[in-house]
């Protein structure tokens, strides 16, 4: 009975059980043409939170009952014929996939809540959006076939544009002579983006298919690719992977990306999709083409190391709180793929957790933000100041989540940053040194902005009538404050988990690069 149990198509439940809610949804719109917007929203919050929520669930239940952490290979994998000749409905889960999925089902909830009093427009339609995206990023980081992986990788692209392009801030911008709204021009600058580095990766995948007669991921990591080709690949791949992380200087959509972005857009982009282009190179770049990879390694080091100092100092220069957070973000992406590209266990294995890490900070950072934005209307630093004496609760969470930021230890971000930085030295002692510097660097505005937004008095007027936390962010900001003490504290189940499926990929890059050297 537990065996026929844990053989039902659990991953592929997961991944539609948001589009039924966001079908519910739909059908309630249109049974309640009657009805008043008011009720047709409250109906569309409480599907989508209860949507949301049902998946965090069963996808923690699988995780738990299911998913053996220190196995090797994919596990609860479901194939179905889908276009035939090699290409398939394949979707599976090992210790890298299944904790992005857990991030994913885990933040949505809390988008839903985040957003609940701050969407008054179009709410139907923008949880509709959420639950989509939602879809299309379990399935990603589920896939096991190639193409299947384009599919979802793009089609995240055009919940958010939509997302960022009707519910974004207001304002405008000049653009080729012409007035637009900045959401717009945001929106548009963010797709085009990502579009455009996804095209290359289109190309490859063609020829991929056409030298080995299938997308299976699993058969193309084992498969052998001249070394040429594994370079053209490898560069294609990069083009797609790193305009998603972002490194720099593909990073410059973010930023925009993210002030124009509602809240609940931002923590998703922030916590869950910058994270796919570092999961592709770890599922892809590292073990289909590793002699690529290796070749390539002082470039992505020495793009690692200019993100982390250049963005760093970009970051505290700016005067928008969403900038200086985007900013930020690109800087400890450095690390991430600083990490991969180290081949070295600890640097893998501490990217890979950067990436977590770094998923509920960041996430958290935006929150406050949106706390703030709530109230007052505007992210501008130099508006605020003082605030520690009228919200107390807010200052705490603020400075925890700003502490992580900086990578304090015992709290989660030290771990994601000391691990890569540990990798890396083994391989080359100068690029952790330049890259040591980002620490300094994120202490410097991380801490120039809790200056200047929470201490001191306040000299604003508007301010002094501000609310602290209610009773529903106080549960968003302190259920992500202990996620991140915890994780901080307590890496090794974490690593234990990613450890099988780092293994498997160092194998790979291991033993091509041994076999290159003979």
């Amino acid at each position: 009975m537990t065996e026929t149990f844990a053989q039902q198509p659990w991953l592929s439940t997961i991944m539609f059980l948001p589009l039924i809610g966001a079908l519910l949804i739909i059908i309630n719109r249109l049974l309640a043409r009657g009805d008043e917007e008011e009720i047709v929203a409250w109906r569309a919050r409480w599907i989508a939170m209860f949507t949301t929520l049902v998946t965090f669930a069963v996808s923690f239940g699988v995780y738990y009952l299911f998913y053996d952490p220190v196995a090797e290979g994919y596990q609860l994998v479901e194939t179905i014929p889908w276009l035939g000749k090699g290409i398939a409905y394949k979707v599976g889960v090992d210790g890298i996939s299944i904790l992005f999925v857990l991030l994913t089902t885990f933040f949505l909830p809390i988008c839903i809540l985040a957003s609940w009093k701050s969407v008054n427009k179009r709410v139907a339609d923008f949880m509709i959006a959420f639950l989509v995206l939602e879809s299309f990023m379990i399935g990603t980081f589920t896939a096991l076939d190639l193409l299947l992986f384009y599919v979802f990788f793009e089609a995240g692209l055009i919940p958010m544009f939509i997302l960022i392009g009707v519910w974004g801030s207001e304002g405008s911008r000049q653009f080729l002579g012409r007035e637009i709204p900045a959401r717009v021009y945001a929106a548009f600058k963010f797709f085009l983006f990502t579009l455009v580095g996804s095209v290359l990766l289109l190309v490859a995948l063609m020829w991929i298919y056409g030298k080995a007669g299938t997308t299976d991921i699993v058969v193309l990591q084992n498969y052998e690719f001249s070394a040429t080709a594994q370079k053209w690949l490898w560069l294609a791949f990069f083009a797609s992977f790193a305009v998603k992380i972002p490194m720099w200087p593909v990073h410059t959509w973010l930023p925009d990306a993210h002030v124009q972005a509602p809240t609940g857009a931002s923590v998703v982009l922030a916590a869950i999709m910058l994270k796919m282009g570092g999961y592709g190179f770890i599922r892809f770049s590292l073990p289909m083409f590793p002699l690529a990879s290796a070749d390539f390694q002082i470039f992505i080091f020495s793009l690692s190391v200019i993100a982390i100092i250049y963005t760093s100092l970009v970051a505290f220069a700016q005067e928008d709180m969403k900038k200086l957070i985007a900013y930020s973000s690109v800087a400890h992406m450095g690390f991430v793929t600083m990490g991969l590209f180290s081949g070295t266990e600890q640097g893998m294995e501490g990217a890979l957790f950067q990436m977590l890490s770094h998923g509920f900070i960041s996430g958290a950072l935006f929150l406050c933000v949106g706390v703030l934005y709530d109230r007052m209307h505007t992210r501008e630093i130099a508006f605020y100041g003082g605030l520690v004496t009228r919200m107390k609760l807010f200052a705490f969470v603020f400075m925890v989540f700003t502490m992580a930021n900086i990578g304090l230890p015992g709290l989660s971000g030290f771990v994601g940053e000391i691990l890569p930085l540990i990798g890396t030295y083994e391989i080359n002692s100068w690029t952790a040194i330049f890259a040591t510097s980002g620490v300094i660097f994120s202490a410097a505005y991380g801490l120039r902005l809790y200056r200047e937004v929470m201490m001191g008095t306040i000299t604003n007027e508007k301010l002094a009538t501000i609310n602290d936390l209610d009773r529903r962010e106080t549960f968003i900001l302190g259920l992500l404050v202990l996620i991140i003490i915890f994780f901080g504290v307590n890496p090794t189940p974490t690593l234990m988990v990613f450890s099988p499926a780092v293994d498997s990929v160092l194998e790979i890059y291991n033993t091509a690069l041994a076999a290159a050297s003979r």
